[in-house]
C-alpha cells in the first residue's frame, strides 16, 4: 500500500536536476502551475512533522518499509491512483497539497557527493521553467524576488525534513513501529480488502513506554505527532470508500 523510491533514485516526481544559476538561465522564467497531473501516478506521498496537524484532517500518515522509512500521506489505496486528482488534473479544492508536491519542480541538492553544501537545483522536463517567459528567476546576476521566495521555501522544507528524520530515528531507537495490516469489509464484497505493505506505531509498545521514556517524548512534542499519525488511520476507511466509488464509476 505504501512504497518508497530506492535511494539511488531520483525523488518522486523529479525525472532530472539542474542547478539554478544566472549564468545557465539568464533569461529563463517561472511559467504559473496550470495543474498538478505530474502527481496522477503516485498514492503516496512524503509529508513532513511539520505537516501533521493538518495531513491528519485529510489523509492517512503511514510510514514507509525499509531502512529509512519516511511518512507519507496516503491519496489513494492502490498503486498508481491518487484519488484527491480530478479528471482536469486539479487537486480536490478542499483537501490540504502536501508540501512535497508544491516544492516540485524545485528542490535542494548537492551538486557532488563531496560538497557540504545544497544548491537550488530544479527538474528541467517539468515545462514551468522556461526560457524568455515567464516570471523572471534573475535580475542581471541577482535572483529575483520570486527566486528567493523558492529558495526559502526549499530551505524550510530541509529544516522540516530534518525534524521529521529525528522524530523517525526516536521511534526506530523505541522499536515503536510494527508493520501495518487494514482490512476492510464492505456490502457488496465477497472478501473483506485487505492492504499490507506500511509501518504504523504499536499503540500496545506505546502505552508500556517507560515513564522516563513517555515523558521525553511529550515533552518533545513528538507524543503529540505519533497521536495525529494514530488518529489519523480512521481516514483509511473513508479513502476506501472513495476508492469503490471511483472504481464503480469507472465500471459504469
Amino acid at each position: 500500500m505504501a512504497t518508497q523510491p530506492p535511494a539511488n533514485q531520483l525523488p518522486l516526481f523529479y525525472n532530472s536536476l539542474a542547478p539554478l544559476s544566472s549564468q545557465l538561465h539568464p533569461t529563463h522564467g517561472l511559467k504559473p502551475r496550470s495543474d498538478l497531473g505530474f502527481t496522477r501516478g503516485t498514492h503516496a506521498i512524503p509529508v513532513t512533522v511539520d505537516e501533521f496537524p493538518l495531513v491528519q484532517r485529510h489523509y492517512p500518515i503511514v510510514f514507509g518499509v525499509g531502512d529509512n522509512p519516511a511518512p507519507l500521506a496516503l491519496v489513494g489505496l492502490q498503486e498508481g491512483e491518487n484519488l484527491f486528482l480530478g479528471a482536469d488534473d486539479q487537486w480536490e479544492a478542499t483537501a490540504y497539497v502536501p508540501a512535497f508536491v508544491r516544492r516540485f519542480p524545485f528542490m535542494l541538492a548537492r551538486l557532488t557527493p563531496e560538497s557540504q553544501e545544497l544548491s537550488l537545483c530544479f527538474d528541467d522536463s517539468s515545462g514551468i521553467v522556461v526560457e524568455n517567459d515567464g516570471t523572471p528567476l534573475f535580475e542581471g546576476t541577482e535572483p529575483s524576488e520570486t527566486t528567493k521566495a523558492i529558495l526559502q521555501f526549499c530551505e524550510q522544507f530541509e529544516q522540516a525534513v530534518m525534524r521529521t528524520r529525528g522524530l523517525m530515528e526516536e521511534l526506530t531507537k523505541l522499536d515503536l513501529l510494527m508493520d501495518g495490516e487494514v482490512s476492510i469489509q464492505r456490502d457488496g464484497l465477497a472478501q473483506p480488502a485487505v492492504y499490507r505493505g506500511f509501518r504504523m506505531v504499536d499503540e500496545q509498545k506505546l502505552q508500556n513506554l517507560r515513564g522516563d521514556q513517555a515523558r521525553k517524548m511529550v515533552q518533545s512534542g513528538m507524543m503529540g505527532l505519533v497521536y495525529a499519525h494514530l488518529f489519523s488511520l480512521s481516514l483509511i476507511s473513508p479513502l476506501f470508500e472513495r476508492q469503490f466509488a471511483a472504481a464503480s464509476a469507472k465500471a459504469a
